[in-house]
C-alpha cells in the first residue's frame, strides 16, 4: 500500500509540473508535445520499475508507420519511453477518467472502428501526422492480447492509411516498421502463462485493478525488438503489409519470450539497456 500510495504521489506531481510545457508545446506546435511525453513515459517507467531492454533501433525515415502487437496499456508507457510517436487508440479511450485526458494531452488520435465514414476521418489524421513529421504507432490486432499469442493483424486502417498519405502528399512511399513488446520477467522471475495477467491486460479485466496490480509488483522486464523498416510503394497490397509486419512481429516476440540470444551486430541500446532501478 506505501509503494502505491508512493508511486501515485510521483505521478500527479510529474502531472503537474510537466501539464503546462505540453499544453504550450501543442498550442504553439513545438517540439515540446513530443518530447514532454517520452520524459514523462521514462521517469513513469523509473518510478513504478519497468526495466526496457530495446533491440535494433526505429526507423528515422518519414513518413513511418509503425505496426505493433498489443499485450496491455503498459505498452503505451513503454513504447513512449523510447520514441516520440503518435498513438492510435479506440474513441472509448477519450472517454476514461484521467487516462482519457492523459492521451488526449500525448495528441492520441481516437478512431471508432465500427463506424466505416470515422475510420477514414481517422485515417485522414493519420496521414496529416505522418506527413508532418510524426511516427504513428498503430496496434493492429485490434485488442490486446495475453502478450504470448499475437492475433491476426487487420489490414483494413493501413490500407486507409496508406491510400490517405498518397491522396493527401507528395509522398510515394511510406516506410513500415513493425515492433514487437515481450513482458519477460516480473520480480526477477521470467513471465510464463502463471505471472502473465499480472502485466497483460486483456480480456473482461478492469483497467484500475490491474493498474494498481502493476504499480504494486514493480520489477517488469520488457524487451522491445524492432524489426527492419520496409518502404511500401503507396499501390502496395495493404493485405500484404500486413502479413509482413505480423509474421516479423510473431518471430520477435517468440525470441525474446524464449530468451535467445540476438544475432549479428549489436546497437549501442543492445549492449547499454534502459536499465532502471526495480523499486524506489
Amino acid at each position: 500500500m506505501i509503494r502505491v500510495a508512493f508511486v501515485l504521489t510521483c505521478l500527479v506531481l510529474l502531472f503537474l509540473v510537466l501539464l503546462p510545457f505540453q499544453i504550450a508545446g501543442i498550442v504553439f506546435n513545438t517540439s515540446l508535445q513530443r518530447t514532454v511525453p517520452r520524459l514523462f513515459h521514462r521517469v513513469l517507467c523509473k518510478v513504478v520499475g519497468v526495466r526496457i531492454r530495446e533491440v535494433g533501433e526505429r526507423t528515422r525515415e518519414t513518413p513511418a508507420l509503425i505496426l505493433s502487437n498489443h499485450a496491455s496499456w503498459l505498452d503505451i508507457v513503454v513504447i513512449g519511453a523510447i520514441a516520440p510517436v503518435v498513438f492510435v487508440a479506440k474513441s472509448e479511450v477519450a472517454a476514461w477518467p484521467v487516462f482519457g485526458l492523459l492521451a488526449k494531452l500525448q495528441r492520441t488520435i481516437f478512431i471508432e472502428r465500427e463506424r466505416r465514414h470515422k475510420t477514414g476521418a481517422a485515417a485522414r489524421e493519420m496521414a496529416e501526422r505522418l506527413s508532418g513529421g510524426d511516427a504513428v504507432l498503430l496496434f493492429p490486432e485490434g485488442t490486446s492480447s495475453d502478450g504470448i499469442r499475437i492475433l491476426p493483424f487487420r489490414s483494413a486502417l493501413i490500407g486507409a492509411v496508406h491510400h490517405a498519405i498518397g491522396d493527401s502528399s507528395h509522398h510515394e512511399r511510406v516506410t513500415v516498421q513493425p515492433v514487437s513488446l515481450a513482458y519477460v520477467g516480473i520480480g526477477g522471475v521470467p513471465v510464463g502463462r502463471a505471472l502473465r495477467d499480472k502485466v497483460a491486460w486483456y480480456g473482461d479485466a478492469d483497467l484500475l485493478p490491474h493498474f494498481f496490480g502493476v504499480i504494486a509488483v514493480g520489477a517488469i522486464d520488457v524487451t522491445v525488438s524492432w524489426g527492419e523498416p520496409v518502404a511500401y510503394d503507396i499501390n502496395a497490397d495493404r493485405k500484404q503489409i500486413a502479413r509482413d509486419a505480423e509474421a516479423a512481429v510473431r518471430r520477435m516476440t517468440a525470441r525474446a519470450l524464449r530468451g535467445a540470444p540476438i544475432s549479428g551486430n549489436m546497437t549501442p541500446e543492445e549492449t547499454n539497456p534502459l536499465s532502471l532501478p526495480a523499486r524506489p
